[in-house]
Protein backbone atom coordinates (compact mmCIF):
# COMPACT_ATOMS: atom_id res chain seq x y z
CA UNK A 1 0.00 0.00 0.00
CA UNK A 2 0.93 3.36 -0.45
CA UNK A 3 -1.33 5.68 1.94
CA UNK A 4 0.32 7.89 3.77
CA UNK A 5 0.12 9.59 7.14
CA UNK A 6 -2.96 11.85 7.83
CA UNK A 7 -0.24 14.67 8.94
CA UNK A 8 2.53 14.53 6.40
CA UNK A 9 1.08 17.98 4.92
CA UNK A 10 -0.09 19.46 8.33
CA UNK A 11 -1.61 22.99 7.41
CA UNK A 12 -2.37 26.09 9.49
CA UNK A 13 -5.63 27.48 10.84
CA UNK A 14 -5.88 30.35 8.48
CA UNK A 15 -8.75 32.18 11.43
CA UNK A 16 -6.64 31.43 14.18
CA UNK A 17 -9.75 30.22 16.11
CA UNK A 18 -9.06 28.50 19.71
CA UNK A 19 -12.83 26.77 18.51
CA UNK A 20 -11.48 25.28 15.42
CA UNK A 21 -7.73 24.35 16.56
CA UNK A 22 -9.92 21.94 19.45
CA UNK A 23 -10.16 19.45 16.66
CA UNK A 24 -7.31 19.25 15.64
CA UNK A 25 -5.47 18.85 18.92
CA UNK A 26 -7.75 15.95 19.71
CA UNK A 27 -7.15 14.38 16.34
CA UNK A 28 -3.59 15.28 16.72
CA UNK A 29 -3.33 12.44 19.66
CA UNK A 30 -5.19 9.50 17.98
CA UNK A 31 -2.22 10.32 15.04
CA UNK A 32 0.14 10.03 17.72
CA UNK A 33 -1.50 6.50 18.91
CA UNK A 34 -2.07 4.93 15.72
CA UNK A 35 0.32 6.57 13.67
CA UNK A 36 0.23 5.45 9.71
CA UNK A 37 -2.23 2.98 10.16
CA UNK A 38 -4.68 5.65 10.56
CA UNK A 39 -6.04 7.67 7.58
CA UNK A 40 -8.90 10.82 7.52
CA UNK A 41 -10.65 12.05 5.43
CA UNK A 42 -10.47 14.48 3.85
CA UNK A 43 -6.93 15.22 3.58
CA UNK A 44 -7.28 19.36 4.45
CA UNK A 45 -8.89 17.81 7.76
CA UNK A 46 -7.51 20.62 9.29
CA UNK A 47 -8.88 23.30 7.83
CA UNK A 48 -12.17 21.75 6.64
CA UNK A 49 -12.79 19.24 8.75
CA UNK A 50 -13.28 15.96 9.59
CA UNK A 51 -15.48 13.79 7.67
CA UNK A 52 -14.56 10.16 9.34
CA UNK A 53 -11.20 8.54 10.00
CA UNK A 54 -10.22 4.91 8.74
CA UNK A 55 -7.91 2.43 8.84
CA UNK A 56 -5.39 2.36 6.22
CA UNK A 57 -5.35 -0.77 3.62
CA UNK A 58 -8.15 -2.63 5.26
CA UNK A 59 -12.39 -2.41 4.26
CA UNK A 60 -15.00 -3.99 6.32
CA UNK A 61 -17.29 -6.38 4.15
CA UNK A 62 -20.63 -8.42 4.85
CA UNK A 63 -19.56 -12.64 4.71
CA UNK A 64 -21.89 -12.94 2.19
CA UNK A 65 -20.62 -10.36 -0.15
CA UNK A 66 -17.32 -10.98 1.15
CA UNK A 67 -16.20 -13.55 -2.24
CA UNK A 68 -17.34 -10.91 -4.99
CA UNK A 69 -15.36 -8.13 -3.34
CA UNK A 70 -12.06 -10.44 -3.46
CA UNK A 71 -12.94 -11.33 -7.43
CA UNK A 72 -13.40 -7.47 -8.10
CA UNK A 73 -10.29 -6.79 -5.81
CA UNK A 74 -7.92 -9.51 -7.29
CA UNK A 75 -7.38 -10.80 -4.15
CA UNK A 76 -7.28 -9.84 -0.54
CA UNK A 77 -6.43 -11.15 2.56
CA UNK A 78 -9.28 -11.96 5.05
CA UNK A 79 -10.01 -11.51 8.56
CA UNK A 80 -12.09 -12.75 11.20
CA UNK A 81 -14.45 -9.50 11.94
CA UNK A 82 -14.91 -9.95 15.51
CA UNK A 83 -18.41 -11.84 15.04
CA UNK A 84 -19.97 -13.94 12.44
CA UNK A 85 -21.62 -12.29 9.59
CA UNK A 86 -18.54 -9.61 9.09
CA UNK A 87 -15.27 -9.69 7.78
CA UNK A 88 -12.23 -7.44 7.41
CA UNK A 89 -10.19 -7.58 4.46
CA UNK A 90 -6.98 -6.44 3.75
CA UNK A 91 -6.68 -5.22 0.37
CA UNK A 92 -3.62 -6.72 -1.91
CA UNK A 93 -1.06 -4.48 -2.89
CA UNK A 94 -2.01 -3.84 -6.84
CA UNK A 95 -5.18 -1.49 -7.15
CA UNK A 96 -6.79 -2.58 -10.35
CA UNK A 97 -6.11 -0.23 -13.22
CA UNK A 98 -9.74 0.99 -13.68
CA UNK A 99 -10.26 2.08 -10.43
CA UNK A 100 -10.80 5.69 -9.75
CA UNK A 101 -8.20 8.15 -9.03
CA UNK A 102 -8.06 9.14 -5.04
CA UNK A 103 -5.28 10.15 -2.79
CA UNK A 104 -4.79 6.63 -1.23
CA UNK A 105 -5.03 3.33 -2.27
CA UNK A 106 -7.61 2.55 -0.12
CA UNK A 107 -9.88 5.41 -1.31
CA UNK A 108 -9.34 3.71 -4.50
CA UNK A 109 -10.40 1.09 -3.83
CA UNK A 110 -13.70 2.20 -1.94
CA UNK A 111 -14.31 3.87 -4.99
CA UNK A 112 -14.00 1.15 -7.21
CA UNK A 113 -16.52 -1.23 -5.21
CA UNK A 114 -18.82 1.77 -5.25
CA UNK A 115 -18.94 1.75 -9.09
CA UNK A 116 -18.83 -1.95 -10.07
CA UNK A 117 -20.84 -3.55 -6.41
CA UNK A 118 -22.57 -0.09 -5.20
CA UNK A 119 -22.12 2.11 -2.27
CA UNK A 120 -21.84 0.24 1.33
CA UNK A 121 -21.25 -3.05 -0.02
CA UNK A 122 -17.90 -2.39 0.95
CA UNK A 123 -16.76 0.57 3.77
CA UNK A 124 -13.83 1.29 5.57
CA UNK A 125 -12.55 0.10 9.15
CA UNK A 126 -13.96 3.31 11.18
CA UNK A 127 -12.15 4.39 14.26
CA UNK A 128 -14.69 5.14 17.05
CA UNK A 129 -13.86 6.78 19.77
CA UNK A 130 -14.61 7.99 23.74
CA UNK A 131 -11.82 10.97 22.98
CA UNK A 132 -12.88 14.46 21.84
CA UNK A 133 -12.03 14.19 18.06
CA UNK A 134 -14.05 14.69 14.83
CA UNK A 135 -17.01 14.37 16.70
CA UNK A 136 -15.97 14.88 20.65
CA UNK A 137 -17.50 13.19 23.65
CA UNK A 138 -16.56 14.66 26.05
CA UNK A 139 -16.41 18.16 24.41
CA UNK A 140 -14.45 19.59 26.99
CA UNK A 141 -11.32 18.41 29.15
CA UNK A 142 -11.88 18.07 32.63
CA UNK A 143 -12.46 21.22 34.55
CA UNK A 144 -11.55 21.49 38.64
CA UNK A 145 -14.09 22.28 41.02
CA UNK A 146 -14.21 23.86 44.68
CA UNK A 147 -13.18 21.47 47.66
CA UNK A 148 -15.63 19.70 49.39
CA UNK A 149 -18.31 20.78 46.19
CA UNK A 150 -21.13 17.76 45.88
CA UNK A 151 -21.80 15.77 42.72
CA UNK A 152 -24.25 16.77 40.49
CA UNK A 153 -27.28 16.21 38.86
CA UNK A 154 -29.15 13.66 41.22
CA UNK A 155 -31.92 11.49 40.71
CA UNK A 156 -35.02 11.94 42.82
CA UNK A 157 -34.54 8.79 45.34
CA UNK A 158 -37.79 7.12 44.59
CA UNK A 159 -36.65 4.62 42.22
CA UNK A 160 -32.87 3.23 43.07
CA UNK A 161 -32.46 0.78 40.74
CA UNK A 162 -31.79 -1.92 42.49
CA UNK A 163 -31.61 -5.14 40.72
CA UNK A 164 -30.58 -4.20 37.71
CA UNK A 165 -27.35 -4.14 35.64
CA UNK A 166 -26.16 -1.98 33.44
CA UNK A 167 -22.71 -2.30 31.60
CA UNK A 168 -20.47 0.75 30.66
CA UNK A 169 -18.24 0.73 27.22
CA UNK A 170 -15.34 2.89 27.79
CA UNK A 171 -11.77 3.75 28.99
CA UNK A 172 -11.89 1.72 32.28
CA UNK A 173 -12.31 1.80 36.01
CA UNK A 174 -10.49 3.44 38.49
CA UNK A 175 -11.27 2.77 42.59
CA UNK A 176 -12.55 5.92 44.09
CA UNK A 177 -13.02 5.67 48.09
CA UNK A 178 -13.47 8.82 48.27
CA UNK A 179 -17.08 8.77 46.40
CA UNK A 180 -19.56 7.01 48.54
CA UNK A 181 -22.43 6.61 45.40
CA UNK A 182 -20.15 4.62 43.83
CA UNK A 183 -19.39 1.59 46.38
CA UNK A 184 -19.72 -1.41 45.02
CA UNK A 185 -18.95 -0.41 41.17
CA UNK A 186 -16.28 -2.97 39.44
CA UNK A 187 -14.69 -3.40 36.29
CA UNK A 188 -11.32 -3.36 34.34
CA UNK A 189 -8.54 -1.40 36.08
CA UNK A 190 -7.36 1.28 33.59
CA UNK A 191 -4.28 3.08 33.11
CA UNK A 192 -4.84 6.10 34.74
CA UNK A 193 -1.34 7.75 34.33
CA UNK A 194 1.23 8.48 32.41
CA UNK A 195 4.27 6.12 33.64
CA UNK A 196 6.80 9.06 32.41
CA UNK A 197 5.29 12.44 33.66
CA UNK A 198 2.82 11.35 36.37
CA UNK A 199 0.35 12.72 35.06
CA UNK A 200 -3.57 11.80 34.31
CA UNK A 201 -3.53 10.94 30.92
CA UNK A 202 -5.95 12.38 28.68
CA UNK A 203 -9.22 10.87 29.00
CA UNK A 204 -8.20 8.81 31.87
CA UNK A 205 -11.18 8.96 34.55
CA UNK A 206 -13.64 9.08 31.61
CA UNK A 207 -15.43 5.66 32.61
CA UNK A 208 -15.07 6.66 36.69
CA UNK A 209 -17.19 9.88 36.00
CA UNK A 210 -19.56 8.10 33.69
CA UNK A 211 -20.54 5.72 36.41
CA UNK A 212 -20.84 8.26 38.83
CA UNK A 213 -23.32 9.97 36.71
CA UNK A 214 -25.46 6.66 36.77
CA UNK A 215 -25.44 5.78 40.44
CA UNK A 216 -26.35 9.57 41.17
CA UNK A 217 -29.63 8.83 39.41
CA UNK A 218 -29.72 5.01 40.42
CA UNK A 219 -27.40 4.15 43.59
CA UNK A 220 -28.13 0.42 43.86
CA UNK A 221 -27.35 -0.16 40.24
CA UNK A 222 -24.87 -2.93 39.66
CA UNK A 223 -22.21 -1.23 37.50
CA UNK A 224 -19.75 -2.90 35.25
CA UNK A 225 -17.04 -0.59 33.32
CA UNK A 226 -15.19 -2.04 30.69
CA UNK A 227 -11.84 -1.06 29.62
CA UNK A 228 -12.24 -1.64 25.35
CA UNK A 229 -11.06 1.95 24.38
CA UNK A 230 -7.75 1.81 26.08
CA UNK A 231 -5.53 3.48 22.82
CA UNK A 232 -5.75 7.05 23.15
CA UNK A 233 -9.52 6.43 23.60
CA UNK A 234 -10.36 5.04 20.58
CA UNK A 235 -10.49 1.75 18.76
CA UNK A 236 -11.58 0.46 15.50
CA UNK A 237 -15.10 -0.98 14.14
CA UNK A 238 -14.18 -4.52 14.06
CA UNK A 239 -12.94 -4.37 17.14
CA UNK A 240 -15.70 -2.72 18.84
CA UNK A 241 -18.27 -5.27 17.38
CA UNK A 242 -16.72 -8.03 19.26
CA UNK A 243 -15.83 -6.65 22.46
CA UNK A 244 -19.70 -5.15 22.47
CA UNK A 245 -20.25 -8.77 22.01
CA UNK A 246 -18.14 -9.98 24.78
CA UNK A 247 -20.21 -7.66 26.72
CA UNK A 248 -23.29 -9.78 26.27
CA UNK A 249 -21.24 -11.96 28.39
CA UNK A 250 -22.20 -9.95 31.38
CA UNK A 251 -26.05 -10.53 30.90
CA UNK A 252 -26.40 -6.99 31.18
CA UNK A 253 -30.13 -5.52 31.00
CA UNK A 254 -29.00 -1.85 29.73
CA UNK A 255 -25.55 -1.34 27.82
CA UNK A 256 -23.92 2.47 28.18
CA UNK A 257 -22.04 3.73 25.32
CA UNK A 258 -20.21 7.22 25.40
CA UNK A 259 -18.55 6.78 21.64
CA UNK A 260 -19.23 6.51 18.24
CA UNK A 261 -18.23 8.16 14.59
CA UNK A 262 -19.27 9.52 11.82
CA UNK A 263 -18.99 7.25 8.47
CA UNK A 264 -18.44 7.70 4.91
CA UNK A 265 -21.35 8.68 3.45
CA UNK A 266 -23.27 8.94 6.51
CA UNK A 267 -24.43 5.46 6.35
CA UNK A 268 -24.12 2.44 9.22
CA UNK A 269 -21.40 1.32 10.49
CA UNK A 270 -20.97 -1.94 9.47
CA UNK A 271 -19.26 -4.29 12.16
CA UNK A 272 -22.12 -2.09 14.38
CA UNK A 273 -24.75 -2.63 12.29
CA UNK A 274 -24.28 -6.44 12.34
CA UNK A 275 -23.63 -6.50 16.34
CA UNK A 276 -27.11 -4.83 16.13
CA UNK A 277 -29.04 -6.82 14.06
CA UNK A 278 -27.54 -9.70 14.80
CA UNK A 279 -26.93 -9.81 18.60
CA UNK A 280 -28.29 -6.95 20.85
CA UNK A 281 -31.93 -7.52 18.72
CA UNK A 282 -31.59 -11.17 19.87
CA UNK A 283 -31.67 -10.47 23.57
CA UNK A 284 -34.81 -10.02 24.95
CA UNK A 285 -35.69 -6.23 26.50
CA UNK A 286 -31.70 -5.46 26.55
CA UNK A 287 -31.34 -2.11 25.37
CA UNK A 288 -28.13 0.31 24.28
CA UNK A 289 -27.92 3.34 25.35
CA UNK A 290 -25.48 6.11 23.14
CA UNK A 291 -24.56 9.28 22.89
CA UNK A 292 -25.40 11.20 20.37
CA UNK A 293 -21.60 12.93 19.95
CA UNK A 294 -20.85 16.55 20.13
CA UNK A 295 -19.90 18.31 17.15
CA UNK A 296 -22.93 20.34 17.14
CA UNK A 297 -24.77 19.43 13.83
CA UNK A 298 -27.09 17.23 12.57
CA UNK A 299 -24.79 14.56 10.69
CA UNK A 300 -25.72 11.04 11.37
CA UNK A 301 -23.15 10.05 14.28
CA UNK A 302 -23.08 5.98 14.90
CA UNK A 303 -24.49 3.70 16.59
CA UNK A 304 -26.63 6.60 18.25
CA UNK A 305 -28.21 7.30 14.88
CA UNK A 306 -28.97 3.34 14.36
CA UNK A 307 -33.24 3.19 15.10
CA UNK A 308 -32.76 0.33 17.68
CA UNK A 309 -30.48 2.57 19.98
CA UNK A 310 -31.50 4.83 22.50
CA UNK A 311 -29.61 7.93 21.39
CA UNK A 312 -28.47 10.95 24.13
CA UNK A 313 -28.15 14.26 23.09
CA UNK A 314 -27.43 17.11 25.68
CA UNK A 315 -29.28 20.02 27.77
CA UNK A 316 -27.27 22.93 28.57
CA UNK A 317 -26.73 24.36 32.17
CA UNK A 318 -30.01 26.40 31.91
CA UNK A 319 -31.77 22.95 31.53
CA UNK A 320 -33.98 24.75 28.80
CA UNK A 321 -31.83 25.00 25.60
CA UNK A 322 -29.60 22.28 23.84
CA UNK A 323 -25.66 22.34 24.46
CA UNK A 324 -23.93 23.96 21.54
CA UNK A 325 -22.18 21.19 20.67
CA UNK A 326 -24.39 18.59 21.47
CA UNK A 327 -25.52 16.97 17.79
CA UNK A 328 -29.63 16.96 17.03
CA UNK A 329 -31.76 16.35 14.52
CA UNK A 330 -34.53 13.83 14.35
CA UNK A 331 -32.17 10.64 14.90
CA UNK A 332 -31.42 12.36 18.56
CA UNK A 333 -34.09 10.13 20.65
CA UNK A 334 -33.88 12.90 23.81
CA UNK A 335 -32.02 15.31 25.38
CA UNK A 336 -30.61 15.22 29.11
CA UNK A 337 -28.37 17.52 31.30
CA UNK A 338 -24.77 16.91 29.69
CA UNK A 339 -22.80 20.35 30.55
CA UNK A 340 -21.44 21.53 33.77
CA UNK A 341 -21.87 17.90 35.97
CA UNK A 342 -20.00 17.39 38.58
CA UNK A 343 -18.67 14.01 39.62
CA UNK A 344 -15.99 11.15 40.78
CA UNK A 345 -12.76 11.67 39.17
CA UNK A 346 -9.17 11.05 39.70
CA UNK A 347 -6.72 13.02 42.46
CA UNK A 348 -3.38 13.94 40.62
CA UNK A 349 -2.37 16.85 38.34
CA UNK A 350 -3.65 17.22 34.62
CA UNK A 351 -2.01 18.86 31.59
CA UNK A 352 -4.62 20.19 29.50
CA UNK A 353 -4.06 19.27 25.84
CA UNK A 354 -6.40 21.78 23.67
CA UNK A 355 -5.75 25.09 22.97
CA UNK A 356 -6.50 27.52 24.49
CA UNK A 357 -5.21 25.93 27.50
CA UNK A 358 -2.76 23.65 25.84
CA UNK A 359 -0.03 23.50 28.85
CA UNK A 360 -1.74 24.38 31.69
CA UNK A 361 -1.83 22.00 34.86
CA UNK A 362 -4.90 21.14 36.15
CA UNK A 363 -4.86 20.02 39.82
CA UNK A 364 -7.63 17.79 40.70
CA UNK A 365 -8.63 15.54 44.43
CA UNK A 366 -10.66 13.49 43.36
CA UNK A 367 -14.09 15.44 41.59
CA UNK A 368 -13.77 17.25 38.41
CA UNK A 369 -16.44 19.26 36.22
CA UNK A 370 -17.52 17.98 32.68
CA UNK A 371 -19.55 18.30 30.06
CA UNK A 372 -20.65 16.39 26.83
CA UNK A 373 -22.65 13.80 25.66
CA UNK A 374 -20.79 11.31 27.13
CA UNK A 375 -22.42 12.45 30.45
CA UNK A 376 -26.21 12.84 29.00
CA UNK A 377 -26.03 9.29 28.00
CA UNK A 378 -25.34 7.43 31.57
CA UNK A 379 -28.10 9.84 32.93
CA UNK A 380 -30.31 8.32 30.93
CA UNK A 381 -29.25 4.64 31.37
CA UNK A 382 -29.89 5.54 34.93
CA UNK A 383 -33.21 6.73 34.71
CA UNK A 384 -34.00 3.44 32.80
CA UNK A 385 -32.42 1.89 35.42
CA UNK A 386 -34.43 3.15 38.34
CA UNK A 387 -37.64 2.77 36.66
CA UNK A 388 -37.26 -0.57 36.06
CA UNK A 389 -36.49 -1.23 39.58
CA UNK A 390 -39.85 -0.16 40.34
CA UNK A 391 -41.99 -0.63 37.42
CA UNK A 392 -40.75 -4.42 37.01
CA UNK A 393 -40.10 -3.46 33.16
CA UNK A 394 -37.90 -4.99 31.26
CA UNK A 395 -35.26 -2.02 30.20
CA UNK A 396 -36.65 -2.15 26.43
CA UNK A 397 -40.40 -1.11 27.94
CA UNK A 398 -38.85 1.32 30.70
CA UNK A 399 -36.98 2.74 27.79
CA UNK A 400 -40.44 3.25 25.83
CA UNK A 401 -41.90 4.34 28.55
CA UNK A 402 -39.49 7.04 29.58
CA UNK A 403 -39.29 8.23 25.96
CA UNK A 404 -43.14 8.45 25.41
CA UNK A 405 -42.91 10.56 28.83
CA UNK A 406 -39.97 13.09 26.96
CA UNK A 407 -42.60 14.10 23.99
CA UNK A 408 -44.79 15.38 26.04
CA UNK A 409 -41.76 18.07 27.87
CA UNK A 410 -40.36 18.56 24.71
CA UNK A 411 -38.94 21.95 24.15
CA UNK A 412 -39.45 24.18 21.08
CA UNK A 413 -35.81 23.99 18.86
CA UNK A 414 -34.40 21.23 21.24
CA UNK A 415 -36.43 18.30 21.30
CA UNK A 416 -37.68 15.30 23.76
CA UNK A 417 -36.08 16.12 26.79
CA UNK A 418 -35.50 14.03 30.23
CA UNK A 419 -34.45 15.58 33.61
CA UNK A 420 -32.87 13.68 36.49
CA UNK A 421 -36.22 13.65 38.37
CA UNK A 422 -38.32 11.77 36.01
CA UNK A 423 -37.44 8.20 36.24
CA UNK A 424 -41.49 7.11 37.32
CA UNK A 425 -43.13 10.32 35.34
Amino acid sequence: MTDKNPDDNPQEDPKGNDASWKFVDQVDLLIKAFGKELEIEPREWRTAGVDYLYRAGSVVVRDEDLPRVIRLFGGGTAHDGGISGVTQLDLPAKVPEEAPRARTDTQRFLRYADLRLGVGVVTPVHLFFVSPSVSPCPATEPEEVPAGIDPAPKGDGHADGNGVKVVVIDVGWTDAPHASWLDGVTGDPEVAFDPGTGLIRPYAGHGTFIAGVLRLIAPKTEVVVKSYFDRAGAMWEIDLAEKLTEALAESPDIISLSAGTKTRFGIPSVGLDVFIQTRLNRVNGLVLVAAAGNDGDREYFWPAASPEVVSVGALAADGESRASFSNFGTWVDVYAPGENLVNAFLTGDYECTERPNTGTIRTFDGMASWSGTSFATPLVAGLIAARMSVTGQSARQAADSLLAYSLTQSIPGVGAILRPEDALR
